[in-house]
């Protein structure tokens, strides 16, 4: 077997080297996302002829800081998440989850009742009840026979 020398004279050993070359590379891509993140937050919608049930996680986010506003069809969720505090010395290893100032508006089937909108926050999670007008709802019409 032919043994490969460096310039310095020390012996190469191509699979040491190709682990070398992938630790470097982990190392310069591990920062880098190649997948879009999806939009925050995160959204469920629920659709009867009643009206729409809007779910919206929110980890890390106070009721307080959160702005619900209902325009028509739409409804807009606003605020801010909040970075998590650190303690003097330490070093952030990684973070994937989002800071600072958020908003999403979600396109609704139809218009809802702005006047009788409930909201609820649990465990991270925003629940929005958005009535549809009465004159909105669809009525079902009797066909009599001739």
């Amino acid at each position: 077997m032919l043994e490969t020398y460096s310039s310095t004279g020390r012996r190469l050993d191509p699979v040491r080297e190709m682990r070398r070359a992938q630790s470097d590379l982990n190392r310069f891509f591990g920062g880098l996302r190649f997948f879009p993140r999806p939009e925050f937050p995160l959204v469920n919608l629920w659709a009867s002829t009643d009206g729409v049930i809007v779910t919206a996680e929110v980890p890390g986010v106070s009721p307080d800081d959160l702005d619900v506003a209902v325009h028509q069809n739409t409804v807009a969720l606003r605020g801010t998440r909040n970075p998590e505090p650190l303690g003097e010395g330490v070093t952030v290893q990684r973070q994937e989850r989002s800071k600072g100032q958020f908003s999403r508006n979600v396109v609704l089937p139809f218009r809802v009742d702005a006047e009788r909108v409930s909201a609820r926050f649990d465990r991270g999670v925003l629940t929005l009840e958005l009535p549809r007008p009465e004159a909105d709802k669809p009525h079902h019409i009797k066909v009599a026979r001739a």
